[in-house]
This record gives structure tokens, C-alpha cells and sequence, in this order.
């Protein structure tokens, strides 16, 4: 991989904002043509507490992040202290309001419980609007969706959508899609998992609904099936530096994937993942030919 170390471990931020680095490509929210950055951060389990070597990491972590053009963060208040973290730490940095910042609901109290917690998230993230909230993995999703809804017309959020990492709850994402309402869906996709684009993503391209999606690395399963295995030379038509980018590359290679997160901790994979969203993209053949060599390990 190009550049041993992220740049981010000595710049400031809104240094970073004056965009004579290189950026990463942006796609359209299909429902209000805001562009948005194609490769974001996930928190879960990195972002859930400072280790006891300090903050210096995950705060680079942002820098690095924000250096090559993203500002995409997703979070949840199931995510140990991630939302208070970040609401410091983007307060701190000075580019909170240049964040696009995702959280969730997750409960099956009903509706005042679901009102609460997103106050709660409000509170700790410290923006308002906030741009996205999500009902996370379909919990109690009719109350909390309308729930939602009522954030949006109060003009507390942005966006609304609803979350999925099982192949199980596709039938409601896709009743929720054609309804109307939600103006993202979230899901797993990846090289290795690709019921998505079979079935989700191409409702979501047709109703005009952004798709962020997780889980690009089948949660750490394909860098299992890879070790010791080196990059194909025909990786190189597209750019692709690292396994990790093989796997963001086939799923941003999809025009119908608005944005993909990737967790990490640490700052040079984040400049890695970044940079799988600058440059060049695989066609459609050359994913296919990425799905089967996946499929042949």
C-alpha cells in the first residue's frame, strides 16, 4: 500500500478542509441530490471506549478520514461511549459541522422510549439537525420509523432510514422502500456477500433511496480466507492496492451504493479504506471476475 503512515497523526483539521488534497469521489442522496462522500467510518467495537494508550489513534483515525475527502460517520447508542466520544472529540477537531453524522434507534419499549433515546443521541453527538438516524436492525421499525418522521418534520434530522445486516429481514427493508417514507436503508454487502445487490439495492435505485452499506469485509472472514494470498495483477486495472480496497472496490463499483462504511481503529487502515474511494472503480466485468475468484477460495 502507498504510504506507510496516515498523514493525519500531525495535521489540524480545518486545515484539511481547504481541499488542495486529493478527494474522494461523491455520489448523490437520490432524494435531495446532496452529495455524499463514498467511503465512511463505523464505530461499533473500535469506538466504544479510549484504550489505555489514550485517544491519540482514534482521533487520527478521524484526521485521516477527513484528509482524504470523507466525512461520513455512523454510529448508535449501542456503541459504548462512541457517541459522547465523538461529540467531544468533532467539537474539539472544529469539523462537526462539516460531519455527516449517523446514528440509530434500538428498542422495543415503544414510541416514548424510542423519543428518549434519541434525545439522548441528540444530546451526546451535540448536532442539530443531525443528518441521518436509522431504526437499528428493525427494532420495533413501524413505531420508530414514525417516530422518525415526526424528528424530520420537527427539522431535529435530516435524513431517516432503517438498518439490516440478515438476509432474513430484506422482505420488510423492501416494504419500507416502497413505501415512501425512509430516505436511506442500510445493509451488509461485500465480494462475499452479495445477496444485496440481488435484491435490495436495485429496490432502493428504483424508489430513490440511498444505500450505505456495512459490513465490507464479511466481519473479518475474508481477510481470514486471504492470508498469505497476493493481489491479482489484473487488480491493478482499478487501482486496487490492498485486499481491503479489493473488497470496497467491488461494492462501490455497484453505481447503486451511495456510501460503504468501514470500522477501524487505526489510522493507516483508515487512509487505506479512504483511498479505495479515489481513482478508478471496477467495470461490471471486472466484478464479476472479482466474485469469482472469491468464490474459488
Amino acid at each position: 500500500m502507498q504510504h506507510a503512515t496516515a498523514a493525519g497523526l500531525g495535521m489540524t483539521l480545518p486545515a484539511v478542509l481547504r481541499a488542495q488534497l486529493p478527494r474522494m469521489a461523491r455520489r448523490p442522496i437520490p432524494r435531495t441530490g446532496e452529495l455524499l462522500p463514498i467511503v465512511g467510518l463505523g464505530t461499533s467495537d473500535e469506538f466504544e471506549f479510549v484504550p489505555e494508550s489514550g485517544d491519540h489513534e482514534l482521533k487520527a483515525v478521524i484526521t485521516t478520514l477527513f484528509e482524504q475527502g470523507g466525512t461520513v460517520i455512523d454510529t448508535a447508542p449501542g456503541y459504548g461511549e462512541a457517541e459522547d466520544l465523538l461529540g467531544e472529540w468533532l467539537t474539539q477537531m472544529q469539523i462537526k459541522e462539516h460531519a455527516f453524522l449517523c446514528s440509530k434507534v434500538s428498542t422495543l419499549a415503544g414510541k416514548e422510549a424510542g423519543l428518549e433515546s434519541l434525545a439522548r443521541t441528540q444530546a451526546r453527538l451535540d448536532k442539530q439537525p443531525l443528518d441521518l438516524l436509522q431504526v437499528h436492525s428493525l427494532r420495533d421499525v413501524h413505531t420508530q420509523v414514525a417516530n422518525l418522521l415526526e424528528w424530520k418534520q420537527a427539522g431535529r434530522v435530516r435524513y431517516t432510514g432503517i438498518t439490516t445486516y440478515r438476509g432474513m429481514d430484506y422482505d420488510v427493508v423492501e416494504d419500507f422502500v416502497r413505501a415512501g417514507e425512509i430516505d436511506f436503508i442500510q445493509t451488509d454487502y461485500s465480494v462475499v456477500q452479495t445477496l444485496a445487490e440481488q435484491r435490495l439495492i436495485p429496490v432502493a435505485a428504483e424508489y430513490g433511496v440511498a444505500v450505505i452499506v456495512n459490513s465490507p469485509f464479511g466481519n473479518g472472514s475474508y481477510f481470514g480466507a486471504l492470508r498469505g494470498r497476493t493481489l491479482p495483477e489484473w487488480s491493478r486495472e482499478f487501482g486496487c492496492e490492498s485486499w481491503a480496497q479489493f473488497s470496497l472496490k467491488y461494492i462501490l463499483g455497484n453505481a447503486g451504493v451511495t456510501c460503504v462504511l468501514a470500522a477501524t481503529s487505526d489510522p493507516v487502515h483508515m487512509l487505506d479504506n479512504a483511498r479505495a474511494g479515489i481513482g478508478l472503480l471496477p467495470d461490471s466485468s471486472l466484478r464479476r471476475r472479482m466474485a469469482q475468484l472469491m468464490a474459488d477460495v
